[in-house]
C-alpha cells in the first residue's frame, strides 16, 4: 500500500536544481583555483574567488541536507543523496584548503605539473555539471553516466602520476637548497591531489546511485 502511495507522490524536483547549482560552483571553485595555479599578481585575488565559491556551495548543501529532512518523497535513496551532496562539498571544501595554503605560504610561481592538475580538477568538475543532470533520467542515461564516472576515475589517476612526478622533481630541484620551499610545494601537491580524490568520491556516488536505480 505504501509503496502504491509513493508511486503516485510528486518527486522532488528541487533536488535535482540544487545538485545542479552545487555542480555549477564545482566548476566555477576549480577554475577560479586553475587560475591561482598560473601564479603572480593573479593569484591572491583567484585564490580569494575560490573561497567565496566554497561559502556557495555550503550554503546549497545545507538546503539539500534541509530538505532530505522535510521531503516525503525523494528522487532517489535519502542515503545516496547526503552522500552524492556530501562528496562534492568534499571536493570544493578540499579547493578551498589549497587555496589557503598558497594564500598561508605566500606562494606566487607553481611549477608546471601543479598548472597541469589544475587543468585536470575543471575538466573534472565540468564532467560532473554534465552528469548530475542526467540524474533525473538514469534509466536514458545509465550508459553515458558510467562512461563519465569512469572518466573521472581516469583523470584521478592521472593527477596521481602527476603528483608523484611533481614531488620528485621538487625534491631534485631543492635537495641541495631550501627544504621549505619543497615542504611548501609538496603540501600545495598533496592539497591538489585530494581535490582530485574527492572527485573520484563523486564519480562513486553516482556510478553507486545509477547501480541501484537500473
Amino acid at each position: 500500500m505504501l509503496s502504491w502511495f509513493q508511486a503516485i507522490m510528486p518527486k522532488e524536483g528541487r533536488f535535482y536544481e540544487l545538485f545542479n547549482r552545487h555542480a555549477r560552483t564545482l566548476v566555477a571553485g576549480a577554475t577560479a583555483l586553475r587560475d591561482a595555479l598560473e601564479g603572480g599578481d593573479a593569484t591572491a585575488p583567484a585564490c580569494a574567488r575560490v573561497v567565496a565559491h566554497e561559502d556557495e556551495a555550503d550554503a546549497i548543501t545545507r538546503e539539500v541536507l534541509l530538505a532530505v529532512r522535510r521531503t516525503f518523497i525523494t528522487p532517489f535513496d535519502r542515503g545516496d543523496i547526503k552522500d552524492l551532496i556530501t562528496s562534492m562539498d568534499d571536493a570544493i571544501d578540499q579547493m578551498h584548503q589549497t587555496a589557503k595554503a598558497v594564500t598561508m605560504f605566500e606562494v606566487r610561481e607553481f611549477e608546471p605539473p601543479m598548472r597541469e592538475i589544475g587543468s585536470i580538477l575543471v575538466e573534472s568538475a565540468k564532467l560532473v555539471v554534465r552528469a548530475v543532470p542526467m540524474l533525473s533520467a538514469i534509466g536514458q542515461n545509465h550508459g553515458t553516466l558510467t562512461l563519465m564516472t569512469e572518466q573521472l576515475t581516469r583523470l584521478e589517476g592521472r593527477v596521481d602520476d602527476l603528483h608523484d612526478i611533481g614531488v620528485k622533481d621538487l625534491f631534485l630541484k631543492h635537495r641541495g637548497g631550501n627544504t621549505m620551499d619543497f615542504i611548501v610545494g609538496e603540501e600545495i601537491y598533496d592539497h591538489l591531489e585530494k581535490v582530485a580524490d574527492r572527485f573520484a568520491d563523486v564519480a562513486n556516488e553516482i556510478n553507486s546511485i545509477v547501480i541501484e536505480a537500473v
